[in-house]
């Protein structure tokens, strides 16, 4: 039986970025994470309301929207966003093209952005790759962990940015390197400076060996939060420093480690 612990409190995490595809996300309530990230993994994924509306009676939720998929496009058919639960934060995204049909993928990104704004306007905006237009449409900055994001912390703030930014990390409460390459590996050789450093057709988790194991366990630092609770911490208090005001963790080998 699931127990609640402390576990996500001894990381400095500030929330939990939840896969609906990959775990049971009404195991959630029994983690003390007072922020819950739903993503977005396509409509037969959606959780119900009944979970979502469990999951707010003790964390704050919000939930990945893609602008341009049908359900949530604000300048079309917006009938999932409508059935948001009352309390439900929402999470902007373009949205990633293994979720979206070749028609939705070629809908405009920034006026979506715009006009789902002005209907959610405490929502966050994702910003992978319209990294101009999701600061152009405000709100909270919600970015990937990257090689950059400490200099682009640093710059915003340096420049005068006082809006909120959040950073999304996948996370591995583990040292050991084989726990580490089977929990991230395959997420960090998709990241492009690191594929392209990467030997043709090598293995990229636990497997791994030579020069390809080399590169991902380096980048797994850079990617990802890595390592013993202490030690993710250490890196969350960094971001803290840095000018993040909220690092929210998906954990990538599930929810286990995450409970005592």
């Amino acid at each position: 039986m699931l127990t609640s612990g402390a576990t996500v409190a001894r990381t400095g995490l500030d929330g939990i970025a939840l896969k609906p595809a990959e775990v049971d996300i009404a195991d959630a309530v029994h983690l003390d994470a007072d922020l819950l990230v739903v993503d977005y993994e396509g409509r037969e994924h959606l959780p119900d309301a009944s979970v979502l509306r469990e999951l707010a009676d003790t964390s704050t939720v919000r939930v990945t929207t893609p602008v341009r998929a049908d359900g949530f496009d604000p300048l079309g058919d917006d009938s999932l966003a409508r059935e948001l639960p009352d309390g439900i934060g929402r999470v902007l995204v373009a949205g990633h093209g293994a979720y979206l049909t070749e028609r939705e993928t070629g809908r405009a990104i920034a006026p979506r952005l715009g006009a789902a704004r002005k209907v959610a306007d405490d929502a966050w905006v994702g910003t992978e790759g319209v990294e101009r237009v999701a600061l152009a449409a405000g709100g909270t900055q919600f970015d990937l962990l990257s090689r950059s994001t400490d200099r682009d912390l640093k710059s915003l703030r340096a420049a005068g940015y006082d809006g909120e930014i959040a950073v999304y990390a996948p996370t591995v409460l583990a040292s050991d390197d084989d726990a580490i390459l089977d929990g991230v590996g395959g997420y960090i050789s998709r990241r492009g400076s690191v594929a392209r450093a990467l030997p043709d057709d090598c293995a990229t988790d636990a497997s791994a060996t030579g020069r390809a194991r080399e590169v991902l366990l380096k980048a797994s630092r850079d990617f990802a939060l890595v390592g013993d609770a202490a030690t993710v911490r250490e890196r969350v208090d960094e971001l803290h420093e840095l000018g993040a005001d909220h690092v929210v963790g998906y954990p990538a080998r599930g929810l286990d480690e995450f409970f005592n």
